[in-house]
């Protein structure tokens, strides 16, 4: 699915002449975290947070408090990566999606962008998580590839998990091999394992075995 066929237009931006009391029961009715606002031509302004809007006298108009606007927005051809990026940097559920020419098309919704997150073959298929760690100037993800790959792995996905100073840690996914081989050749490219888990179906075996095992040495 297209990023783009997210869009939403259900709810229009409130317009600036409107009273503050129709953007508390905007928020009263709704469960987003901001409201998108429009002035009299129809050009997006911004969004007005539930916390502010809930501060503002309720019989001013919404164009006396213009100045407390939160001015984000993505285009429509912005990669869903940098979307979720948007909603987090500005602590959003609703992120209001403008064209090149600065029209207002819609808004996304948070958690049907990361419903496409979900739907990534880092999720979808199956395979191990491997958490690594090495320093910062030490690593690349070059390096990390040809170590899953030479032991017959494919590598189904890849991000640094956490960072400081020092130390990246790098969170793989990694489908079509055990990972004990995978392991044991980071270690000697000198990276830290920080964890590892094969699929769900490999431990739910394991489990099973120990489960047969006791109910045998109890018998």
């Amino acid at each position: 699915m297209k990023l783009s066929e997210l869009i939403i237009n259900d709810i229009k931006p409130l317009s600036n002449v409107s009273k503050v009391s129709d953007l508390q029961q905007l928020f009263n009715q709704l469960t987003f975290s901001h409201i998108p606002v429009k002035n009299d031509t129809g050009a997006y302004l911004g969004c007005f947070s539930e916390a502010d809007a809930h501060c503002f006298d309720s019989g001013n108009p919404v164009s006396e408090y213009l100045y407390a606007l939160e001015d984000f927005y993505v285009r429509n051809t912005t990669l869903w990566l940098d979307v979720l990026e948007a909603f987090a940097v500005n602590s959003a559920n609703i992120m209001p999606v403008l064209n090149e020419q600065n029209e207002y098309l819609g808004y996304y919704e948070l958690n049907d962008v990361i419903s496409l997150f979900s739907e990534s073959p880092f999720f979808s298929e199956a395979g191990g998580i491997l958490v690594v760690e090495k320093g910062i100037n030490d690593y690349s993800f070059s390096e990390i590839s040809q170590i899953v790959e030479s032991n017959d792995g494919k590598l189904l996905g890849a991000f640094i998990s956490k960072m400081n100073t020092d130390l990246a840690q790098i969170t793989l996914k990694i489908g079509n091999t055990g990972l004990n081989d995978v392991i044991q050749t980071f270690r000697r490219y000198s990276y830290n394992i920080v964890s590892g888990h094969e699929e769900d179906g490999y431990i739910e075996s394991l489990k099973e075995r120990s489960d047969y095992l006791k109910k045998y040495l109890n018998m």
